[in-house]
């Protein structure tokens, strides 16, 4: 059954309007902290990390008073001291952005494509993301394993998408043994990260709709499980509790449309 569309009554106009205004004032940002950190390419690595946190967090306040799409995040308590892999659901770019304000000292795994992107992939690299030739097959994992390693003796946190693409909230997973072979790899324990950001930040959509963006911090998967009982155990936590999260934002959606359509009915 295809899930409903939240706001698609006589209040779709004004949603679409107060999205388009956020994405306009989300790329112009953009320009203006692209601008700004330029000096950090001469300075060290945390400089650049510090104006991308700031750069996410006035993202999230942009999309709280343009779109009333607000954030929750749960389980922080759940996030271990050091170096650490995190393992994270991925629906929307939302999160690319979001979770460079709860983790200390983030590395992303991002495709080497991006790396070539003016100005982005400058700031990744000298932000020490970890960038993957996926044309490569075995070698990108060797290559990915030896520069994790490396960025989690630096006490580094490394942010792993399992499915390697965004996938909408309800779509089946697609997990791949990236993630499995990197944990076997490394040694370290893995936190699992669940979150429904698709529904308010859809992909290949303009929309931003109101609401709560809720992320929950799972607990620790420590070292030392077989890669295939690792991998499992890490999809059933993420999966299960990404459902719980999807079915709790429809809710809120439902409720919301109700409440919309109810001080829109003449009296």
């Amino acid at each position: 059954m295809p899930r409903p569309r939240p706001c698609e009554g006589p209040r779709s106009v004004s949603l679409i309007v107060r999205s388009i205004l956020f994405n306009v004032l989300f790329y112009l940002n953009l320009a203006v902290q692209i601008v700004f950190a330029l000096p950090s390419m001469l300075m060290p690595r945390w400089a650049i990390l510090a104006i991308a946190r700031f750069w996410a967090r006035s993202n999230l306040w942009l999309l709280r008073v343009v779109c009333g799409t607000k954030v929750e995040f749960r389980g922080l308590e759940n996030i271990p001291p050091g170096a650490f892999l995190i393992a994270s659901k991925h629906q929307s770019l939302w999160e690319t952005f979001a979770l460079l304000t709860i983790f200390r000292d983030p590395a992303y795994i991002m495709k080497r494509e991006l790396l070539f992107i003016p100005f982005f992939g400058w700031y990744a690299w000298k932000a020490g993301m970890i960038a993957v030739n996926r044309g490569k097959g075995a070698q990108a994992l060797a290559e990915m394993n030896v520069s994790a390693r490396a960025e989690l003796a630096r006490g580094r946190q490394i942010i792993i998408f399992p499915e390697g693409t965004r996938r909408p909230p309800g779509a089946e997973p697609r997990y791949k043994y990236g993630v499995a072979h990197l944990y076997g790899e490394t040694g370290v324990a893995c936190l699992p990260v669940a979150l429904n950001s698709g529904l308010f930040w859809p992909r290949r959509s303009v929309r931003r709709y109101p609401g709560t963006v809720v992320v929950e911090v799972l607990d620790p998967i420590p070292p030392g499980l077989g890669r295939d009982a690792f991998l499992e155990r890490m999809q059933d936590a993420v999966e299960t509790a990404t459902a719980r999260l999807v079915a709790e934002g429809e809710r809120e959606l439902a409720a919301n449309e109700v409440c919309r359509s109810s001080s829109a009915s003449p009296r």
